[in-house]
């Protein structure tokens, strides 16, 4: 058992606004295909589409139920880009191929909302946009500086920094300071966007099996993936187990660390526009992140805490609550209807990791931009294993560091550096 299974997603606001979704049985006894995908997320759906409408057979693996990892926890905000600003891509790679790792972010976004429309997914999408505010007073420099960069650098001018008032009007949060709105973002239903992707892929062929957990890899000509009772032998794997890839493939575990993060939904308020407006995402900029969004039934979705343990809180609720609380105190005596948790992964540069081992293909690392580019992620792998590596070969030149210590240290490494930067965040 995982550890993300202890965290409630039973409990979630999501799996209780869920779509009408069958379920996928368990894989018994040994199937061949000519792709196998491990792990039922963004990454998996999307590649076993592009794989199964290239003329593959494909089968999908999900150690779980479909969704249920970190695509259907997280906090369904779309944020165009990477983790990673513009300036802070030409700093590290120049201008001309910074430019050409932004133009591959915004088509992850228009990839999203083609399969949303395509497939007719009903996640609860808007494209309003998505507002980051300022937290100190100096953070509206930088904001101004990522701006000037967008429209000058990348001819994106759809980034725009907005005064304390004028972020008020659309956000009742306490002690802001301003805000850099991006036109382009917007927020939808994350399990249900996921369980649409499940749907489309089932109808298209695919083959999906539940509670399926490959136990082992076989990477020596082709790939075969064992489960307890079953197997799948195929030509190619992609691998998008992201934060739940645990020991299956220590060749890259070390380069992703799991992070648990919380998130709960209040009752209905009486006039959600009157704290966000238009439907926006929101999300600060403090070094440990509060994301919030008002719910399609008049709920606030606030996510928020860092924890340094494996161990969840014992009342996720009340711990999410003095977070949600300092960013709006109007709510602090709010019932809380909603409270779980997930597992996502992050890399030490917060950009992805991306490559192949032989004939086994992996995305993972997203570090929490999630939502939007998996969709990049599993067109590219198919690809490559399709013979056209171009967009593959830029992707996997992101390859971040390992963790110093590997998977053994990365953990209480990782924990001494956010107690830093959670210190300074509240300095």
């Amino acid at each position: 058992m995982s550890f993300n299974s202890g965290l409630g997603m039973e409990r979630s606001y999501y799996v209780a606004t869920a779509n009408p979704f069958a379920s996928a049985p368990k894989l018994e006894g040994e199937v061949t295909a000519d792709v196998v995908v491990i792990g039922g997320g963004y990454t998996g759906l999307h590649a076993a589409l592009n794989a199964v409408e290239r003329g593959y057979s494909v089968v999908l693996l999900e150690a779980g139920r479909i969704g249920w990892g970190a695509s259907g926890r997280n906090g369904g905000q779309i944020i165009p880009g990477w983790r990673k600003g513009a300036s802070e891509l030409i700093a590290r790679y120049g201008k001309a191929q910074a430019k050409a790792l932004f133009e591959l972010a915004l088509s992850a976004r228009a990839l999203t909302l083609d399969r949303i429309a395509k497939h007719n997914i009903q996640c609860d999408l808007h494209v309003n946009g998505h507002i980051t505010l300022a937290a100190k007073p100096r953070d509206l420099d930088w904001m101004r500086a990522e701006s000037d960069t967008l429209a000058d650098a990348m001819d994106y001018p759809h980034a725009a920094v907005i005064t304390a008032d004028e972020a008020r009007a659309k956000v009742s949060a306490a002690g802001f300071h301003g805000a850099l709105l991006d036109q382009c973002g917007g927020q939808l239903h994350p399990l249900n966007y996921a369980l649409g992707l499940a749907d489309a892929a089932r109808a298209a062929g695919v083959a999906l099996y539940e509670h399926s957990r490959v136990t082992r890899l076989e990477t020596n000509e082709g790939v075969v993936a064992y489960i307890d009772g079953g197997a799948v032998r195929a030509r190619y794997g992609v691998l998008a187990c992201d934060a739940l890839l645990e020991g299956l493939e220590p060749r890259i575990a070390g380069r992703i660390m799991p992070v648990a993060n919380y998130i709960v939904a209040t009752a209905p308020l009486p006039n959600p526009e009157e704290l966000i407006a238009d439907h926006l995402a929101v999300s600060d900029s403090r070094f440990v992140v509060n994301y919030f969004r008002m719910s399609e039934d008049g709920r606030l979705l606030f996510g928020g805490g860092e924890r340094y343990s494996p161990d969840p809180p014992a009342d996720i609720a009340q711990f999410v609550r003095g977070h949600m609380a300092g960013v709006f105190p109007q709510l602090r005596d709010v019932a809380i209807d909603y409270a779980w948790g997930g597992l996502v992964s992050i890399t030490m540069s917060r950009l992805p990791h991306i490559g192949r081992l032989g004939d086994l293909f992996f995305a993972h690392g997203y570090s929490g931009q999630g939502v939007l580019l998996p969709a990049l992620a599993g067109k590219v792998l198919v690809e490559a294993m399709a013979g056209t590596a171009e967009r593959f070969d830029v992707l996997t030149s992101l390859a971040p560091p390992e963790f110093p210590g590997g998977a053994a240290l990365r953990s209480p490494l990782y924990v001494l550096g956010m107690l830093w930067y959670a210190l300074r965040d509240r300095l």
